[in-house]
């Protein structure tokens, strides 16, 4: 197998005739007829795994993996990756923001440059103001706080190799953001600029952001902790340093310190720093408690294929990745 296209399916019934006829065209362009591709049911409300389904029993190059429930984008990208069997995986999104005809060039600059990762980066990113606005912060945010700098304005769309993709799979994290995963597994790696199309509103809100945001913090770096610990240490200087100053004023000049406002504003200072560093380590010590659980990140409810795929043997292949991404026996409908 030459090449394995791996995307994910959430409200894309609207989409997946399209973008299984573009990638196909693509892919037969590219390898000719031995690609795959892969796509990852993630708890779609709509209509989305009956037309995949469909598509898998006409089309022998689709496969479509079902998961239990909706375990979210990055969990289901990473399932979809661990099934892959290609010397070369190309991963995007099946809402067509992410043009398929990407592979193309991918593929050009992967061979000139000898690269084992491109991914796509963004000329300017899309969507209104606030999108834009928040997407901004976070990197900005992230980037300050992790051990690893994110590249500004990366979309999912990249093409890697055997090796990199089999590097990537082995990671054993729980809780993790798909992009941090992205740069620590390492391998030479180089961007490409795109065009992604607002085809549609953004799934991410706020709430969402802000929840990734504290999660990408809380699971790659141990940098608020250090915060923590040198604000506390600043505190501590600065409140014997005003101990000394009240009791130095008061045996030069007799003046003491009067009134509550000061020991009001003191308890309600302290009383929020000390709520915010338990708020902290409590994260903290529930992502080691998820860690610790070793449950599956994602459950694999049936594996559809249509008939004469020629890659029945592709769950054996990654049978220690599946000790991890599902629990159970897995159902093949053929």
């Amino acid at each position: 197998m030459k090449l394995s296209v791996v995307s994910t399916l959430y409200k894309s019934e609207s989409h997946i005739a399209e973008f299984c006829d573009r990638i196909s065209a693509v892919a037969h362009r590219l390898v000719g007829d031995e690609f795959e591709i892969i796509l990852v049911n993630d708890g779609s409300p709509d209509g989305s795994l009956d037309l995949a389904v469909a598509r898998s029993m006409v089309d022998r190059h689709v496969t479509v993996i079902d998961l239990s429930r909706n375990f979210g984008h990055h969990k289901a990208i990473m399932t979809g990756l661990a099934h892959a069997k290609g010397d070369r995986v190309f991963l995007i999104d099946s809402d067509l923001e992410e043009e398929p005809e990407w592979l193309l060039s991918f593929a050009d600059q992967m061979s000139e440059q000898k690269l084992d990762v491109v991914y796509g980066v963004q000329k300017a990113r899309r969507g209104g103001t606030f999108e834009r606005w928040t997407g901004t912060l976070f990197f900005s945010i992230t980037n300050a706080l992790s051990d690893l700098q994110l590249p500004r304005n990366l979309v999912i769309a990249r093409l890697m190799t055997r090796a990199y993709v089999a590097a990537l799979v082995s990671h054993q994290d729980h809780e993790f953001i798909i992009a941090h995963l992205f740069q620590l597994t390492g391998f030479r790696q180089d961007s490409q600029l795109v065009v992604k199309h607002a085809l549609s509103p953004t799934t991410y809100s706020l709430s969402r952001r802000i929840q990734m945001a504290t999660r990408y913090l809380m699971t790659t770096s141990t940098k608020l902790l250090y915060i923590i610990l040198y604000s506390g240490l600043a505190i501590s200087i600065l409140s014997i340093l005003s101990v000394l100053y009240y009791v130095t004023r008061y045996l030069t000049y007799g003046i003491g310190v009067t009134g509550f406002t000061s020991i009001i504003i003191s308890i309600w200072f302290f009383g929020g720093v000390t709520m915010l560093t338990l708020g902290i380590l409590s994260v903290y010590i529930a992502n080691i408690l998820s860690e610790t659980k070793r449950r599956p990140y994602t459950i694999i409810r049936d594996i559809h294929r249509g008939p004469a795929t020629g890659i029945e043997g592709q769950v054996d292949g990654h049978a220690a990745v599946e000790d991890r991404s599902s629990l159970g026996p897995e159902r093949v409908r053929d």
